[in-house]
């Protein structure tokens, strides 16, 4: 990556993590369609992992004193173990798919909780355990599962700082999990090592920006403004991915 495109990366990054601190979904569900755009969708993977867990422990430290221990085991237990099979099924699809699949995931989600503003999840045992296991396997498979965390989280109507907190330990455990399987399908590349120093600037950086953001900010408004965001991205990866496959099928027409 030369020197203009690695400034507008980190640039991004940095956006990413802020967003995902106020929006408490992680940044993964900004920064994985986003990196998208310098490099292939499995390396994607690799390196969004080197920055969640980064960024996981800037979050831990800065609001540990908030985490929600029940939480964490209903919802975090089932999430490990299905981050581990999503991890494992990304190794028997193209990487193209999975990038349709998140874009198309990206809107679909964003979308129907702008649109469903009341639409919340029953605070049940079993929806906490249910919806742990479904954001770890897309966790696994499309490297962001924050959002359907977050629904799942919102029904307890935990304070914004529990929310982050507890979130973000969910999220070093689940990490913990899928950089082994990453590491051992290829996903975590030598090459792109070099960026670890830079990543930690920008997960440390965002989260101490994103920290005092959200206190400034109401529950209703950084919802909101998080989904704008999340529908955008979304549609822009589509047209990213319908545009790379539009070139290939020219390409082998020719």
């Amino acid at each position: 990556m030369d020197t203009s495109l690695l400034i507008i990366f980190l640039i991004l990054t940095l956006i990413a993590e802020i967003l995902g601190t106020v929006g408490g979904f992680g940044s993964s569900v900004f920064f994985v369609p986003i990196a998208g755009f310098f490099v292939d969708f499995h390396s994607v993977l690799g390196i969004t992992v080197m920055l969640h867990m980064i960024s996981n422990v800037s979050k831990i430290a800065l609001f540990r004193k908030a985490i929600d221990k029940k939480m964490l085991l209903k919802i975090g237990l089932p999430s490990l173990i299905f981050v581990l099979i999503g991890s494992f099924l990304t190794s028997k699809f193209d990487s193209s798919f999975l990038q349709f699949l998140l874009s198309m995931f990206l809107i679909i989600m964003s979308l129907f909780f702008l649109a469903m503003k009341s639409a919340e999840v029953r605070p049940t045992t079993g929806n906490a355990i249910l919806g742990g296991s479904i954001s770890g396997l897309i966790a696994g498979l499309l490297g962001t599962g924050g959002a359907v965390r977050g629904l799942t989280m919102a029904a307890y109507n935990l304070e914004k700082e529990v929310f982050v907190a507890t979130s973000a330990m969910i999220d070093f455990f689940t990490d913990a999990g899928r950089t082994a399987v990453y590491a051992g399908q290829g996903y975590i590349h030598q090459h792109d090592l070099y960026l670890i120093p830079y990543l930690i600037v920008a997960a440390l950086l965002g989260t101490w920006i994103g920290k005092k953001l959200l206190k400034q900010m109401h529950q209703a408004q950084f919802r909101t403004i998080v989904l704008s965001f999340i529908l955008v991205i979304g549609v822009v990866s589509l047209i990213q991915y319908l545009m790379s496959s539009s070139s290939y099928l020219t390409l082998h027409e020719l």
